[in-house]
């Protein structure tokens, strides 16, 4: 483990009630003790673990700002090593003096990460629940922060273990079986075998199941609302966002652009995108938006789908619902004040539900709500359950998961024992990959090159 002391701002850029900077490292009270005088007579490094203290920074000049340094104690810290936290006032300058009081009395600048790498290199957490900090870090709704905070408190960890430890079992079983004949070993039933390798598969692949719940929790949701001029399009963009973000008028062909729009909707981060209403046109100009709203179809992972309760569907509205496919999509009957000419047949042959809306009056809201949480099965998920969090993990199950497929077919159809070893041992390096027990240095350092500075 790198032993040198490192130092970095961990509160964020701007002005704030406070500003902090952690050191982390053998030195880290030494370089406390430089540059803070606690109040009264004690001494920094008389501090014990988990305790604060309030004093003034200083310098070769004289007083720098009021400070409080919080001490954490070797190993019972963030990273495993001898922690100081200062605090000071929460301006630029005074955030920038302070760090820069570090690094000039022994302290070497923190790369992105560092402080959670220690934490990893230390065993104070698993690769899984590191990234899971990013994840804490980056949360872009109440859905995505819990999700990150059970993967941090080791929930994928617990499963995967639980996985792990099950395959183990297996394969020593298997081993021990073909290796050690004369001794006293229980015989391997094929047929028992073959059924703990399946629920060990089916256990994996409910795991690979809950990526996409995840990516949508993290990243939000990608949701283009389409239609055809006038439906209501930009009202219903206005109506979600709480806020004029689309140009409304009688005027067919206003929208000639993609407007984009995050929002919250219960848990769940919707990246609304407002579009061109879909129709024939000579505008060269308009043309190009109505290609862009064809492509944001295609890109999409919801759409919102609107037609125009007082207005019959006609050719137009089936190529816009045949050109979804197996995409989630909510069509919305807008305009619900109106004398209904809609017919709702087809519509319903595509789309995952049909929701009666006036996006002028917000009337229809709720429920357009509730329908798009349970077409993009949110509204029974459990963000606390064991989540995959991202490729890295995902990649490692889908590989882990085709060994034992394998293993599976090679046990059934009568391989010998040594092949399906081989691939039970391999599903199992992939597993202990992914909890970072057996990842490499540079997967290592993809993963922390991700976080920012001070984390």
């Amino acid at each position: 483990m790198n032993r040198t002391t490192i130092a970095a701002v961990a509160t964020a850029p701007g002005q704030g009630g406070i500003g902090i900077v952690r050191v982390s490292g053998p030195e880290a009270l030494a370089v406390a003790q430089r540059i803070f005088r606690p109040v009264g007579r004690r001494a920094v490094r008389d501090m014990k673990g988990y305790t604060a203290a309030l004093g003034r920074l200083f310098d070769a000049v004289g007083d720098v700002d009021d400070a409080i340094l919080t001490v954490y104690r070797a190993p019972k810290s963030y990273t495993g090593e001898d922690v100081a936290e200062l605090s000071c006032h929460g301006g630029p300058v005074a955030v920038r003096a302070l760090l820069r009081l570090c690094l000039e009395n022994g302290a070497s600048p923190a790369e992105p990460g560092e402080f959670t790498k220690r934490a990893f290199l230390a065993g104070k957490m698993d690769l899984s629940q590191a990234e899971a900090v990013m994840d804490l870090i980056g949360a872009s709704g109440e859905g995505a922060l819990r999700a990150a905070l059970s993967g941090r408190d080791g929930a994928i960890s617990r499963r995967i273990a639980h996985i792990v430890d099950a395959l183990t079992g297996l394969a020593a079983h298997m081993a021990a079986w073909a290796d050690y004949p004369d001794e006293d070993v229980e015989d391997l039933d094929i047929n028992v075998f073959t059924g703990k390798l399946t629920a060990i598969l089916s256990d994996i692949s409910q795991l690979l199941s809950t990526y996409d719940q995840g990516r949508i929790l993290r990243e939000g949701v990608l949701t283009a609302i389409v239609g055809k001029p006038n439906v209501g399009k930009s009202t219903l963009m206005n109506l979600l966002s709480g806020a004029q973000r689309s140009i409304v008028t009688d005027i067919p062909g206003t929208t000639r652009d993609v407007v984009e729009q995050p929002v919250q909707l219960g848990s769940c981060l919707l990246r609304l995108a407002d579009t061109a209403g879909i129709r024939e046109s000579e505008d060269p100009v308009e043309q190009m938006g109505i290609q862009l709203a064809w492509r944001q179809i295609q890109q999409a992972d919801l759409v919102l789908a609107v037609f125009d309760n007082a207005d019959k569907l006609d050719k137009l509205d089936e190529e816009l619902l045949a050109s979804v496919g197996d995409k989630p999509c909510v069509a919305i009957v807008n305009k619900v004040d109106l004398p209904r000419q809609l017919d709702d047949t087809r519509i319903r042959s595509y789309a995952n539900a049909v929701v009666y809306l006036s996006a002028k009056s917000g009337e229809g809201g709720d429920t357009l709500s509730r329908e798009i949480q349970r077409v993009l099965g949110l509204s029974v998920g459990d963000p606390n359950a064991p989540m995959v969090a991202n490729e890295r993990q995902r990649y490692c199950l889908l590989e882990a998961e085709d060994n034992l497929r394998q293993a599976l077919a090679a046990a059934q159809e009568g391989v010998t024992l040594d092949a399906v070893d081989v691939l039970l041992e391999t599903a199992l390096d992939k597993l202990l990959r992914l909890t970072g027990q057996r990842a490499s240095t540079r997967v290592v350092e993809e993963v922390f090159e991700r976080f920012c500075v001070g984390k």
